[in-house]
């Protein structure tokens, strides 16, 4: 179990990427925005595609840390 909480701790660990990678974009998407609102109805749906991979990857690593931690993926 030792090593099986480590590898969990470490999975769960991309949902720090994702929230940093979220801010990251989130604060690209205001300065594009607030450059050129006229841009909105272009960068809008490219932003909600990021985010949407973004949080992906983060549920996948919480899926992967509850296999390890619970034993059902051997």
């Amino acid at each position: 179990m030792g090593l099986a909480a480590i590898g969990a701790a470490i999975a769960v660990l991309t949902g720090m990427g994702a929230g940093i990678g979220i801010g990251i974009a989130t604060a690209g998407m205001a300065n594009a925005i607030s450059r050129q609102p006229e841009a909105t109805a272009k960068i809008s749906p490219l932003f909600f595609v990021g985010i949407v991979l973004a949080e992906a990857t983060a549920i996948y690593g919480f899926v992967i840390a509850i296999l390890l931690v619970t034993g059902t993926g051997h």
